[in-house]
């Protein structure tokens, strides 16, 4: 099998993958966060397992991208900068921002979200660095144009959607509160939509099969935890706001 084939049958098992993650997580929340439960086997602090499951997205990322042909190139470089925007800060930022103190992760969940990530990694870092062949003009594409608008649109919302989560508690305080402001004015769970934009961006500015995979995936993972979020926030607090969706506004 050479590598093109490979690196394509690889794509079409993530892709695949999408279904039955979708339908597992539609069954069960991930035991995580405010979901968090027994019964997951060993846990680790939340801030070690988050670095531990997203690492691979940077370092092996990086690792991918330095041994292709392209890698000096200006369009690949490009692309480059924009994935580890997002994920120097998912993996070793966000970790210490959130108020993570006695909280833990199970360590499966730890460990089956850093797998995922080293082959989703492979794949979108082969194909912008070696195996996709970009030409100069690139930038000036409208699908790369308009993708970038759609990935940075994305990643303003996960930003502030994230900063809006953060602010809720005072230091030393716990418990939960009603999210409020920007787009929490329409849904509850924006920082997943924002997640959903940015790698739909991903995919039309790399024009890729890879970037598509990651973004229906995405959207397979992250659209059940929104609608669990929404339910927990209804069966919590009396007062959530009748009208708020889950996770597109005035749709679902």
């Amino acid at each position: 099998m050479t590598e093109p084939e490979l690196h394509r049958a690889v794509v079409l098992a993530l892709l695949a993958l999408a279904v039955p993650t979708f339908a597992f997580l539609m069954w069960k929340t991930a035991p995580y966060g405010r979901h968090d439960r027994a019964g997951w086997g060993p846990t680790v602090p939340s801030r070690v397992g988050w670095i531990v499951m997203e690492h691979p997205a940077v370092i092996g990322f990086v690792a991918v991208f330095a041994l292709g042909r392209y890698r000096a190139e200006l369009v690949p470089l490009l692309l480059l900068a924009l994935w580890q925007l997002h994920y120097v800060h998912r993996t070793f930022i966000f970790p210490f921002r959130i108020r993570a103190t006695g909280k833990r992760m199970p360590l499966v969940v730890a460990l089956t979200g850093a797998l995922f990530n080293a082959a989703n990694a492979y794949v979108n870092a082969r194909w912008i660095s070696h195996l996709g062949d970009y030409p100069a003009g690139w930038p000036t594409d409208p699908r790369f144009l308009a993708g970038v608008a759609v990935f940075a649109a994305g990643l303003v919302m996960n930003l502030h959607a994230d900063t809006v989560l953060l602010r809720l508690r005072a230091p030393g305080e716990t418990g939960y509160r009603i999210p409020r402001g920007g787009m929490y004015r329409w849904i509850t769970s924006p920082n997943y939509l924002g997640e959903i934009l940015e790698w739909c961006g991903w995919a039309l500015l790399t024009w890729s099969l890879a970037g598509a995979a990651f973004a229906v995936y995405t959207a397979a993972n992250l659209a059940p935890r929104a609608l669990a979020n929404h339910a927990w926030y209804r069966a919590r607090f009396t007062d959530y706001p009748p009208d708020r969706r889950a996770l597109v506004p005035f749709v679902l």
